[in-house]
């Protein structure tokens, strides 16, 4: 099944600004953008879904700030549909993303 060509969300939404994070390569620290509106799972989950975005996912077992063990995931684009999306309009809307 051929895969479908991802779509830019709106740069200043919770999607657009993790999407601009995936896109620079950058590490997503903390909960910014989303101050407790909704979880960084969920947003990565609609640019999956909805916008196409293959974005790949690795979970690995860590510690909670009290000592618990948990889960911790870490969210990429491989480096060959970034080189593309900036190759394409990725530029121009990360740009835009910024302000």
């Amino acid at each position: 099944m051929p895969s479908k060509t991802p779509i830019f969300p709106g740069p200043r939404t919770a999607r657009g600004l993790v999407l601009a994070v995936l896109l620079s390569n950058a590490d997503q620290a903390g909960a910014e953008p989303l101050r407790g509106r909704v979880t960084l799972a969920a947003i990565v989950r609609a640019l999956k879904r909805k916008y196409h975005w293959p974005i790949e996912t690795t979970s690995f077992p860590s510690n909670a700030p009290d000592g618990r063990a948990t889960w911790a995931t870490v969210y990429s684009l491989p480096p060959d549909v970034i080189a593309k999306a900036l190759d394409e309009r990725g530029r121009d809307w990360l740009k835009s993303s910024r302000g």
